[in-house]
């Protein structure tokens, strides 16, 4: 059996779509010996076009794919029609992109990766990762502290925050794993109670099975790692590992083996450093009490 006859994990969204199709198309091409710049020909496109779609940066069209099949010596039309189905299903729109005035092109990458990530791997110095957010926490890093502001678009971004997090309830939900620095714990977002708040809420979603919660103590803190980022892992072998690293203007995929290791080991450090669930659930239901 072919390996695109595998079913998908229920998550698996456009964007994945894309990059698994571009791979099992590399594959052939290359099982046929066909050269990349013979294929373009072939679909009137250029040699960069036809890397774009190998690597799943761009959409297919159906018509392309066909013409690809059948010079790379596909025929039988059972693995055709698995085939252009997926094109036809990398097409869909995802749920966010309703949103793509509001979101920048490279965070709606993320969020299509991030629905059909296996894993998600989280370090955070500043905020509560956004998965885990309060209405309210969310609201007041989205407004920059000014959540009595907060303008249409700034509610429309924070809808599609909140929807992410249904991301932890699906049936094959990803496990989530996030490690926080102290200091995010007793950085006011939102105010005292907005803060207390997204303490228990802390509280009750590492009691889910798919969560893991971890707090790295100042003691140990900035040793390990300068900034934050998240490691994505996928059940789909097409799709590679990635780290995400987010900045104010854009963000970082990185998915070289070197560099996805460098990060993984960095994420070892942290997680040995940090205290473990058991501890953090501790810690965080004495800082509620505190509070």
């Amino acid at each position: 059996m072919a390996e695109w006859e595998q079913g998908e994990p229920e998550g698996t969204g456009p964007t994945a779509r894309r990059i698994i199709l571009g791979a099992q198309l590399r594959r052939l091409r290359e099982r046929a010996g066909v050269a990349r710049s013979e294929a373009a020909w072939s679909i009137r496109g250029s040699d960069s076009k036809m890397s774009r779609l190998e690597a799943g940066k761009v959409g297919f069209k159906e018509r392309d794919v066909s013409d690809l099949l059948t010079m790379y010596g596909v025929t039988a039309a059972d693995e055709r029609e698995l085939l252009l189905d997926m094109t036809r299903r990398s097409n869909e729109p995802g749920w966010w992109q309703p949103y793509g005035d509001v979101l920048p092109a490279w965070f709606e990458d993320y969020v299509g990766l991030e629905m059909s990530a296996s894993r998600i791997q989280t370090y955070e110095l500043l905020f509560v990762p956004g998965l885990l957010q309060t209405e309210d926490y969310a609201r007041a890093v989205i407004t920059s502290g000014h959540p009595d502001r907060a303008t249409p678009d700034d509610e429309r971004r924070l809808q599609v925050r909140m929807r992410r997090q249904q991301t932890l309830g699906r049936r094959d939900a990803p496990t989530f794993w996030a490690i926080l620095d102290e200091s995010v714990l007793h950085r006011p977002i939102g105010g005292p109670s907005a803060l207390v708040a997204q303490v228990e809420h802390l509280l009750e979603l590492a009691a889910l099975p798919n969560v893991v919660i971890q707090v790295l103590p100042f003691t140990m803190s900035g040793y390990a790692a300068e900034s934050s980022f998240s490691i994505l892992r996928f059940a789909e072998p097409e799709l590679p590992d990635l780290v995400y690293q987010e900045h104010l203007t854009a963000a970082a995929y990185l998915d070289k083996r070197s560099e996805v290791e460098a990060y993984s080991r960095v994420m070892d450090r942290v997680a040995v450093d940090a205290l473990t669930p058991d501890e953090t659930r501790q810690y965080l239901t004495k800082l509620a009490a505190e509070r």
